[in-house]
């Protein structure tokens, strides 16, 4: 018995001695090069993070200040109406006539092709940017343009927007124009990042700066890119005649936003 216990407690020692691992492993160490890269990746987070964090503080005060802007603007577009009735209606209590103010700014569209057009007439509507058939652009007025306009009056039609004629324009078909590209004004980032040095943050600057005809007017047009418009529903009338014989072509008047609602 003794024996057979001796030799029991020798095969266990031996299975637990197999069992065991016959040596130590070393814990393997990180190479320098991996840690450097950790330690880069972590802080470009770390950066991108921050980052982030600002232009999120930034763009929360942009809307802000969009908000205000938007209001008192409104309140600057519901005086200067007021203004006006006030106005006419003084004119008529004393029984003048009141002459209505000369417009700043017109809406020019092209109606007809390049067929026939002479040299002069596809300069000036080059200058213009009315390449295309139905395209259409905010100008200026004075000398230098209402001439240019009477040149090329056969193949355009234009006149005087209301604010909604220009909010519809902007906010429905606008595109902005940045290095030559087409881009679409999808947020107030785009106009910011164009016209933030004109003091124009958001499309409710870009609005007021091209129907109050304001002193950066010229960048503000030269910034949308000329608007695509569709055929108006119902077609034109006769686009060889004058608008004053009964046609479409020539100076409309206020009756521009009309039509131009029917091609938005």
């Amino acid at each position: 018995r003794g024996r057979q216990a001796n030799t029991t407690r020798d095969r266990t020692g031996a299975a637990a001695a197999a069992a065991a691992p016959t040596s130590l492993k070393m814990p393997q160490s990180v190479p320098e090069s991996v840690l450097k890269k950790r330690a880069s990746l972590a802080e470009l987070q770390a950066k991108r993070e921050q980052r982030k964090a600002a232009e999120a503080a930034k763009r929360k005060e942009s809307r802000k200040e969009a908000f205000k802007r938007a209001e008192r603007y409104v309140k600057e577009y519901r005086a200067s109406e007021n203004e006006l009735i006030r106005m006419r209606r003084v004119a008529k209590k004393e029984g003048d006539i009141f002459v209505e103010p000369e417009p700043k700014v017109v809406v020019v569209v092209r109606i007809r092709g390049i067929m026939g057009n002479s040299p002069k007439v596809r300069k000036i509507l080059q200058l213009l940017r009315l390449r295309q058939i139905h395209n259409a652009v905010f100008v200026r007025l004075n000398m230098a343009t209402i001439n240019m306009l009477r040149l090329v009056e056969p193949y355009i039609m234009y006149g005087e927007p209301t604010l909604k004629t220009v909010k519809a324009l902007i906010y429905k078909r606008g595109f902005a124009k940045v290095n030559g590209s087409r881009i679409p004004i999808s947020d107030n980032k785009v106009i910011e990042d164009n016209l933030g040095k004109k003091d124009i943050i958001c499309v409710e600057d870009l609005v007021h700066e091209v129907y109050t005809c304001g002193p950066n007017f010229k960048q503000a047009s030269n910034f949308l890119w000329p608007f695509k418009l569709s055929s108006p529903n119902g077609g034109f009338k006769k686009k060889l005649n004058h608008f004053n014989e009964g046609g479409d072509a020539g100076n409309r008047g206020e009756n521009i936003n009309g039509i131009i609602q029917k091609m938005i």
